[in-house]
């Protein structure tokens, strides 16, 4: 194939990046997003690339959730105490809760059909992918990673494989949750008491905080897994471009040079 691809105005593109993330449109299951926001209001819109919804629902969800005392009542009433239950729950901010809750819901899974709509006409328009960003703040370029790797530093600490995957804004506001999760539900303090005196914890988790974590560390190696994943379908498809634009024809031929 000849030559350069010629100019034009692409109405949709498969990507976007910047020197701080790359946002990338590909097909996802309505289900898989619905149940994350399920898990966790926001997490939904940050798979689906909304990052600004998404960190909106997020502070949403643990400033009503702190004030309606939803998580507490819920782990006594796992423990049967459910007359405690009632006594904590605040029904002002809980009435305030549902509305938001089941819209984080029904947003995703309507997103993410939509999406899977123009990810389909995006790739039969096969726009230019940029393949490199750089400015004074940052080196931004498509390369394959590792999601092996990617969810392995989720793992050891929510948002580094984010960071890996250079999605900055959501590798930050990630970590920010951890850490905020993590000191106020005591969690650092009764790991290292259970480590020093094994199957022993002298200062119990504060159930309200405790409860947002496994939603934060599942989510974390999820994404960073999946994401890595189709960032390699992305770079495949870089190349491909690049060698489809830049293959001489098979009537090209070298000169030799003098004397040659």
């Amino acid at each position: 194939m000849n030559g350069k691809a010629k100019n034009r105005n692409n109405r949709r593109s498969l990507a976007h990046m910047s020197t701080l993330n790359v946002n990338i449109l590909h097909f996802r299951k309505p289900w898989v997003t619905a149940w994350w926001s399920a898990a966790f209001p926001g997490f939904g819109h940050l798979l689906l690339g909304n990052h600004f919804k998404g960190a909106i629902l997020i502070v949403w969800e643990v400033l009503i959730n702190m004030q309606s005392h939803i998580n507490g009542a819920m782990v006594l009433s796992i423990h049967g105490k459910y007359k405690q239950a009632a006594l904590i729950i605040n029904p002002r901010w809980v009435l305030l809760y549902i509305a938001v809750y089941i819209y984080a819901i029904w947003d995703s899974y309507r997103t993410t059909i939509e999406q899977n709509k123009v990810f389909t006409l995006a790739e039969r328009e096969n726009a230019p992918i940029i393949r490199f960003q750089m400015n004074s703040l940052a080196v931004q370029y498509l390369d394959l990673r590792s999601p092996w790797l990617a969810m392995v530093w989720s793992l050891l600490m929510p948002g580094l494989g984010q960071m890996y995957l250079h999605r900055i804004p959501t590798g930050f506001l990630l970590l920010i949750a951890w850490i905020v999760m993590a000191i106020n539900s005591n969690f650092m303090k009764c790991l290292l008491l259970t480590i020093e005196s094994w199957g022993r914890i002298h200062s119990p988790m504060d159930p309200q905080w405790s409860l947002f974590m496994p939603s934060i560390y599942g989510f974390a190696a999820f994404d960073a897994y999946v994401y890595a994943v189709e960032n390699n379908k992305l770079f495949e498809k870089a190349q491909r471009q690049w060698l489809e634009e830049e293959y001489q024809t098979l009537g090209f031929s070298i000169k030799s040079g003098a004397g040659g």
